[in-house]
C-alpha cells in the first residue's frame, strides 16, 4: 500500500495547512493574528477534496487531493480582507507511472505510406524495403545517405543518439488511431525531469518535472497563494459609492456557463481537468486592482456602477496542459513538446518528402518550434478593461464593456526561412549535390506569439414570466486575434471575431424525476464568427483556415433535485455541430450532510468521421524536386493543399473532438470541516 509521504514531499504541508485552518476555524479572535478590530475575528472555513477518475483505455487518470482554505477578516476604518490558500497533489503520476509518469511512452512507428526505406545501420546496400510504418530515425534519409556513402540518418544532419526512439508517443496518438496521411511526429511524454527532450516554457507549463505536475499550485507564480485581496466601499461626498478591491482575485465578467466570451480577464488551467470543471476553480488568480463608481438608481434605472479594472500581473496565457499529463486540451501541449523537439534535436516526420508519402529525417533547427515569445512586464503589457453595468425599471440587467489584453491562447508565425538550416541545401555541412545551392524557403518552423487584443461587447439577463424561464445574453468583437492560415507566406493572418452566448434556463416540474421539486433545465448554444475568412480549393485539397468560419456548441443540462434536495441526479450534454462531436456527463450529488459531498458521475465523448477534421499541413509548400515539389510552376511558400489529421486537423475537432478516447468514470468528496 503506498504512503502519503513516498508520493511528494509537500503533501505534509498540506495537511498542515488543513489542520492549521481546522484549528483556526474553531478558535477565538485572541488565538489568532488579529491584524485589526479585537471584536471582528476570524472567519476561516477549510475543505479537503478527493477526485479520482479512471479512463477507459489508460486507467487512473486523476487522483487529485485538494485543501482549500478560505478566510475573512474585517479590518479597521472599513476595510476587509479576503483570502484562499489551495494546495493539491495528484498521485496519478506515480500510481500509474506507465501513462503519465517517469515510465510513460516507449518506442514508435511512423507512417511511410509509399517510400523506399533501407533498414537502419549496421546494414548493406541492398534492395530497399516498402515499409508502411518505420521508426524514429527509420526516415528515408537512411537510403539516401548509404547513396551518398555517408552514415546512416546522417543525410539532413539528424543523430538517433539525440532523439533516441524510446519514451514517447506518436503525435495525436489519444484522440485518433490514423493521421490519413498527416505529418506524425514522436513527442516525448515523461515529466521533464525524466526527459528533457522538448521541454519549453510555454507560459506556466510545458517545462514541469513530475513533482510541478503533481502539485501545480507550487510553482514559481506562487499559486498556492489563490486569492488575497483587500477592500472597502467609500462614502463620497456626492451620496454616490467607490468600491475599491486590490490583491490578487477573479475578476467575473461573463453570464453565461463554460463558453468564455466577456469573461476574459482571467486566464484558465485547463489542465486541471480539460474544460469540465467549474470556471471559478480553474481561472488562474492575478494580481488586479478594481474599481466600482456605484451611482445608485436614477429615473430610468434601478442601479447603475462604472467599473475600472487594471490587471497588473505578470502576462500568463491559458494553461493548456503539459503533454504526458492526463488532461491536455485539444492536444495541443503535445503538438507544441513535439514541435519543440523537433527544433532541438531534429527527428522524423511521416509523409514528408516523396510527395507526402514517405517518412524524413530531419536535423536540428530546421523544423519545429524555435522561440517561446512570452510577453516581459511592461506597462504596455499590461491589461486594462471598462464595464458600465446597469439594471432597468423592469429588472433588465445589462453591461457594455471594453477590455484591451493579450492573446491568452498563442499564435505560431512561420519563420519562413529566416534563421533556419535548409536540409535540401546541405546547410548542415553536407554540400553534395543535389542539395547544394537551392534557395532557403518555407519549412514547418514557428516563433511562439501572443499578440494584443481589443474587445467590446456587452450582456443582458431578464425575466419570461409567461414562459417561466430566465435569458442571459451574452456577445463580444474582438480585434487583433491569430489563426492559422496555410494561404499566408507566414503561416498565420489576423483576423476580427464576433462571439456570442444565449442560455435559458427554467425550472420544469417533471414528474418521473420528482413530484415534490422542479428540475432544472439550462439550455446555452454557442456562436462564433471569423471575419474575412479564408478557404479555397487547391489541386491536393482544401488551403486557408482550419478554424471553421461560423462555430456553434450547444450544451444542455438537466438537474434534479430529491430528497428535500439532500441527492441531485444531473446529465449535461455538450455537442459541437461542426465536429459532429459531443460529449455526455451524468452525475448524482448526494449531500450526506452539511459537512459531506459525495458525487459518482462518468464523462464519455462521441465523434464523427474524422476525415471531416483533415487539413492542409503546408507539406506542400517546398517546392523541392524530386522531394515535394507538386508541379513546374509551383512557386516558393505556395501550397498545394496536402493535408492530414496533423497538425491542423484538432482546430476542427475542437475540445470534445480531440478528447475522444478521454472517457472517464469519477468519484469525488468533498468535506468542509
Amino acid at each position: 500500500m503506498y504512503e502519503i509521504k513516498k508520493f511528494h514531499n509537500k503533501w505534509p504541508i498540506l495537511m498542515g495547512l488543513a489542520i492549521w485552518g481546522s484549528i483556526g476555524g474553531q478558535a477565538s479572535a485572541q488565538e489568532l493574528p488579529s491584524m485589526g478590530e479585537e471584536s471582528s475575528p476570524w472567519q476561516v472555513d477549510v475543505t479537503y477534496q478527493n477526485h479520482t477518475a479512471r479512463r477507459q483505455f489508460t486507467g487512473l487518470s486523476k487522483f487529485n487531493n485538494t485543501v482549500l482554505i478560505e478566510a475573512d477578516k474585517q479590518l479597521g476604518d472599513g476595510w476587509g480582507l479576503h483570502g484562499i490558500l489551495r494546495g493539491s497533489w495528484d498521485g496519478v503520476y506515480q500510481m500509474n507511472s506507465g501513462n503519465y509518469g517517469k515510465s510513460a511512452g516507449g518506442p514508435i512507428l511512423l507512417q511511410n505510406s509509399a517510400g523506399p526505406m533501407l533498414p537502419p545501420a549496421p546494414t548493406t546496400a541492398g534492395t530497399p524495403l516498402n515499409l508502411p510504418e518505420v521508426p524514429q530515425g527509420g526516415g528515408v534519409n537512411n537510403a539516401i545517405a548509404q547513396g551518398l556513402g555517408l552514415p546512416p540518418t546522417n543525410a539532413f544532419g539528424f543523430n538517433l543518439a539525440m532523439n533516441p526512439n524510446e519514451g514517447m508517443q506518436v503525435l495525436g496518438q489519444g484522440w485518433h488511431s490514423t493521421t490519413n496521411g498527416g505529418v506524425e511526429f514522436g513527442v516525448p511524454v515523461r515529466p521533464c525531469d525524466a526527459d528533457s527532450r522538448g521541454c519549453r516554457d510555454f507560459g506556466g507549463y510545458g517545462n514541469l518535472k513530475q513533482s510541478e505536475l503533481a502539485s501545480p499550485e507550487f510553482n514559481k507564480y506562487q499559486d498556492w497563494l489563490r486569492e488575497l485581496y483587500v477592500k472597502k466601499t467609500f462614502k463620497l461626498s456626492d451620496g454616490n459609492d467607490l468600491f475599491v478591491k486590490v490583491g490578487r482575485q477573479q475578476v467575473v465578467w461573463g453570464r453565461t456557463d463554460l463558453f468564455r466570451v466577456l469573461d476574459v480577464i482571467n486566464p484558465v488551467d485547463y489542465s486541471r481537468n480539460n474544460i469540465y470543471d467549474e470556471l471559478s476553480d480553474i481561472r488562474i488568480p492575478q494580481w488586479i486592482a478594481q474599481a466600482e463608481y456605484r451611482m445608485g438608481a436614477s429615473d430610468s434605472m434601478q442601479d447603475r456602477n462604472i467599473q475600472v479594472v487594471w490587471n497588473f500581473d505578470q502576462f500568463r496565457p491559458n494553461n493548456l496542459g503539459q503533454c504526458g499529463s492526463p488532461n491536455v486540451i485539444l492536444d495541443a501541449g503535445c503538438f507544441f513538446r513535439g514541435m519543440a523537439n523537433l527544433w532541438d534535436n531534429g527527428g522524423t516526420v511521416a509523409n514528408f518528402a516523396g510527395y507526402g508519402t514517405v517518412a524524413t529525417d530531419f536535423g536540428p533547427h530546421q523544423i519545429g518550434i524555435r522561440n517561446v515569445n512570452l510577453p516581459d512586464w511592461q506597462l504596455q503589457n499590461t491589461q486594462l478593461g471598462f464595464k458600465f453595468e446597469g439594471v432597468t425599471k423592469d429588472g433588465l440587467s445589462f453591461s457594455m464593456n471594453a477590455l484591451t489584453y493579450r492573446s491568452q491562447l498563442p499564435s505560431l508565425h512561420s519563420i519562413n526561412g529566416n534563421g533556419t538550416v535548409n536540409p535540401f541545401t546541405g546547410g548542415n555541412g553536407n554540400t553534395t549535390p543535389p542539395y547544394a545551392g537551392i534557395p532557403v524557403s518555407n519549412l514547418i518552423a514557428f516563433d511562439m506569439y501572443f499578440p494584443r487584443v481589443n474587445l467590446l461587447g456587452g450582456s443582458m439577463d431578464f425575466q419570461v414570466p409567461d414562459a417561466g424561464a430566465a435569458v442571459r445574453l451574452e456577445g463580444a468583437f474582438t480585434n487583433g486575434e491569430e489563426f492559422s492560415n496555410t494561404a499566408k507566406s507566414n503561416l498565420y493572418s489576423k483576423n476580427n471575431v464576433f462571439r456570442a452566448v444565449i442560455g435559458i434556463d427554467r425550472p420544469t416540474f417533471i414528474p418521473m424525476i420528482s413530484e415534490s421539486s422542479a428540475t432544472l433545465i439550462s439550455a446555452q448554444l454557442f456562436y462564433q464568427h471569423i471575419f474575412d475568412h479564408e478557404l479555397y480549393q487547391a489541386p491536393l485539397g482544401t488551403v486557408g483556415m482550419p478554424d471553421w468560419e461560423d462555430s456553434y456548441i450547444g450544451t444542455l443540462l438537466i438537474k434534479g433535485f430529491l430528497r428535500n434536495g439532500t441527492v441531485s441526479p444531473q446529465i449535461i450534454f455538450a455537442h459541437d455541430f461542426n465536429a459532429r462531436a459531443t460529449a455526455v456527463a451524468p452525475m448524482i450529488e448526494w449531500n450526506y450532510s452539511n459537512n459531506l459531498k459525495l458525487s459518482f458521475g462518468a464523462n464519455w465523448k462521441f465523434q464523427g468521421a474524422v476525415d471531416r477534421y483533415s487539413f492542409d499541413d503546408c507539406r506542400s509548400c517546398n517546392p523541392y524536386a524530386p522531394f515535394t515539389n507538386y508541379s513546374p510552376n509551383q512557386q516558393v511558400g505556395q501550397s498545394y493543399g496536402l493535408g492530414g489529421l496533423e497538425p491542423l486537423g484538432r482546430f476542427r475537432a475542437g475540445p470534445i473532438g480531440t478528447a475522444f478516447n478521454q472517457n472517464d468514470i469519477l468519484f469525488k468528496l468533498s468535506y468542509t470541516f
